[in-house]
């Protein structure tokens, strides 16, 4: 087979539409297509039997999917590797096998799997040794990553021809287990969705010139900190001095004389530090007062960049007047919802969200005119030319109060240093998720990350990042 139909060409993904586009296109050319992916499909098992002769199991349902798995078949006999292809009628003897493959339905499921076909994926999921999922497990959406009924949980996902969306987001991580991607030699040019990569921020890892003073790195100003909630917009204070902004004034509802972890922290009203601001973040802890959406009203025409996050976005959600304002703001715009916050601001439900978390995502940065991270297991990326990504680090340490806070800080700090707001929102989104990683790798999570414990650990690694860019 030629050389490059076994190897990961680009991060782009695909939705069902795009798919639908290429096999229009491809039409002539569907059976090769199969044949392909047969074979990508017979190499990759053979790796992860790695040398075993023991019999490999590939359970093959309907359709394309089915098809790529009797090709699989067919080049693994020939290949002298015992094979047993079976579907939902057949008897499957007991037996060791080396691999067992679910061909069963790819991603042109439309409905629940129920009856003799969940039987058989439950089956698979009781299996305790390697399971091969052919391009999306089965009964999992490979648009949103929705599970449908019961869905394969593989240890491997081999994806065709490019990344599907649901196996980077949602359900689909917990089901995928390790994603590779072969692209049967097609060229996929153009595709606005795609995996966050350092390319879509490399733009702003540059070294920083000797000849530099605290001004040449932006003013940040954090708006939030209502009573009982100043702890939300000193972390993401803390995230923006320590992610390079070269002053951070923190306008707090609430007065603080000064924020005894990090007395470098500027505290002032609210007045006063946008007064001295070149980005702003306004939302951690800021509540839904009088004096909140007094604050919302005001910086929604000012000209610096702005994140929006937490009550900000509530107030947003519940003066129409006031968001239809932010979406003609000249200067950038960004939100970080979470998917609670994401139905409010789109009058729609938290389950509707998550049901399509890359068309929620784009709908708003839509709506906005804004820059987005939609949160949550594979954090959507939405801008408002239509390009989205999705980011694959992080982990379940990020599950705990405040990472929402740390992250607009991240942000905002890239923003006061003049990062372009694509960009400063990607690499802050790939910094948050990848301390998350860091921190469970010294054996420091992921259960018990503390939200302040993110903000060294990103440093660190923006700071390598950029050393190895140069």
């Amino acid at each position: 087979m030629p050389d490059g139909y076994n190897r990961v060409m680009s991060t782009a993904l695909l939705r069902s539409t795009e798919l639908r586009e290429l096999e229009t296109r491809y039409a002539g050319v569907v059976p090769p297509l199969m044949e392909r992916a047969g074979h990508a499909a017979a190499e990759f098992a053979q790796r992860l039997l790695k040398g075993s002769r023991a019999p490999v199991l590939i359970l093959a349902g309907p359709g394309n999917n089915g098809g790529d798995a009797h090709v699989m078949a067919r080049v693994l006999q020939q290949r002298g590797i015992a094979v047993l292809v079976a579907g939902t009628g057949d008897t499957i003897p007991a037996g060791k096998y080396g691999l067992v493959v679910d061909g069963l339905f790819g991603i042109g499921l439309a409905r629940p799997i129920e009856g003799a076909w969940a039987e058989l994926v439950a089956r698979i999921n009781a299996y305790a040794g390697p399971v091969l999922a052919l391009d999306i497990p089965g009964g999992l959406d490979g648009d949103t990553g929705r599970v449908l009924g019961i869905a394969v949980r593989a240890t491997h996902t081999l994806s065709f021809i490019g990344g599907k969306p649901g196996l980077y987001t949602l359900d689909g991580p917990d089901h995928c287990g390790e994603v590779s991607v072969v692209n049967l030699g097609l060229r996929l040019d153009g595709l606005p969705g795609a995996l966050l990569s350092i390319d879509d921020f490399r733009v702003g890892l540059k070294p920083r010139p000797r000849n530099s003073h605290k001004g040449s790195y932006g003013s940040l100003a954090v708006i939030g900190g209502a009573a009982g909630m100043s702890g939300a917009a000193l972390l993401a204070s803390r995230a923006g001095l320590q992610l390079g902004a070269g002053r951070v004034f923190v306008g707090l509802l609430q007065a603080l004389a000064v924020d005894p972890v990090q007395p470098e922290l500027m505290l002032r009203s609210p007045e006063n530090a946008l007064a001295q601001a070149t980005a702003v973040v306004v939302g951690p802890g800021l509540g839904t007062s009088d004096a909140a959406l007094a604050i919302l009203r005001r910086v929604a025409s000012a000209n610096f960049p702005l994140l929006l996050d937490a009550d900000a976005l509530n107030l947003l959600a519940a003066h129409p007047v006031l968001a239809a304002g932010i979406a003609r703001r000249e200067a950038a715009t960004l939100i970080t919802p979470h998917p609670a916050e994401a139905a409010r601001l789109l009058a729609s439900s938290t389950e509707a969200v998550q049901a399509d978390r890359v068309a929620a995502a784009l709908a708003l940065a839509q709506r906005f005119k804004a820059d987005v991270a939609l949160k949550g297991c594979g954090t959507v990326i939405a801008h408002p030319d239509g390009r989205w990504r999705i980011n694959t680090r992080g982990n379940p340490g990020l599950a705990s109060g405040g990472t929402g806070d740390v992250l607009s800080g991240f942000v905002g700090a890239l923003l006061a240093q003049g990062w372009p707001a694509d960009a400063a929102l990607s690499a802050a989104v790939h910094l948050h998720g990848a301390a998350a990683e860091a921190l469970t790798a010294a054996g420091d999570g992921p259960i018990g990350i503390a939200a302040g414990e993110l903000i060294p650990a990103a440093r660190t690694l923006l700071n390598r990042l950029i050393a190895t860019n140069v």
